[in-house]
């Protein structure tokens, strides 16, 4: 079942000026040895500067391909991405990227982790080197600079990988389901760092989960796609206060936003 692009639930938040990350008409189409696969329908939608963007969707539903053309690692087959009004045409120095693993480098430690895009892109050393160190603290793995990821626990390697992916100073992070494989008391401590870093930075963060309660507690807003090929379903204002505790699970709201979420994939199972 595919659910309408406008339901009576979809709310659109106004930025006090143009969007940082603005889509428009994107869809994409792959060329397969079967024939033409249609991974994304056109989508429309517009990310603030500082906002904490969520996506949420079934598995299949272009989720990642979509996090790839706002990268520019992968083109559009149709539409235009632009980031601060530029037209994203090739990868581009603009955004930081968190992957599900924290692809960290075994035999570097922490702190060679977190430096590496600075060898690649030969920044200064040394105020790589300084930034690096208050990533470090900022993220909480103050005295784990000499560390090697085996020593580190899973939620302490994601929290590297988002220290390196900060490191260029980046106005976006793109965060590909960072903490699916993380158990679920991990999981929350990492929701609460996540939120904690984002306010601390600034950064315009969007990221993709499957994990409803997820997209609730971090999100500004949530966009929530249909089943492949994948569109906008609905786009909720999450009007849950700041920071947000595990308290705020219990809100009543919480549980609205929730429920209404949760309701479209409980649609398309009924109707598969």
């Amino acid at each position: 079942m595919i659910l309408s692009p406008d339901p009576p639930h979809r709310t659109d938040r106004q930025g006090s000026g143009a969007p940082l990350i603005a889509l428009a008409g994107v869809s994409k189409v792959y060329r397969t040895a079967e024939g033409e696969v249609a991974a994304l329908r056109p989508i429309d939608f517009a990310v603030e500067r500082g906002e904490f963007f969520v996506i949420v969707g079934p598995s299949g539903c272009g989720k990642s391909t979509l996090l790839k053309m706002i990268a520019g690692l992968t083109a559009p087959s149709a539409g235009e991405i632009t980031v601060e009004g530029k037209r994203v045409t090739r990868p581009h120095g603009g955004v930081g990227i968190v992957f599900q693993s924290p692809l960290l480098m075994e035999w570097r430690r922490v702190l060679a982790n977190v430096l590496l895009p600075a060898e690649v892109k030969r920044l200064d050393p040394a105020k790589a080197r300084e930034r690096a160190l208050e990533l470090i603290a900022l993220a909480g793995l103050k005295g784990f600079e000499n560390k090697y990821p085996f020593e580190l626990s899973g939620g302490m390697q994601q929290r590297v990988a988002i220290c390196r992916a900060l490191l260029n100073d980046p106005q976006i992070v793109l965060m590909d389901e960072p903490f699916a494989a993380l158990d679920a008391m991990t999981r929350e401590r990492m929701n609460l760092e996540l939120q904690r870093i984002q306010r601390k930075t600034g950064k315009t963060i969007l990221l993709i989960t499957h994990s409803i309660p997820e997209a609730v507690f971090l999100g500004d807003r949530v966009l929530v796609m249909s089943e492949r090929p994948g569109g906008v379903a609905a786009v909720y204002d999450i009007d849950l206060p700041r920071p947000r505790t595990p308290q705020t699970m219990a809100d009543p709201r919480f549980t609205a936003h929730a429920a209404a979420i949760r309701k479209h994939f409980q649609s398309a199972a009924e109707a598969g």
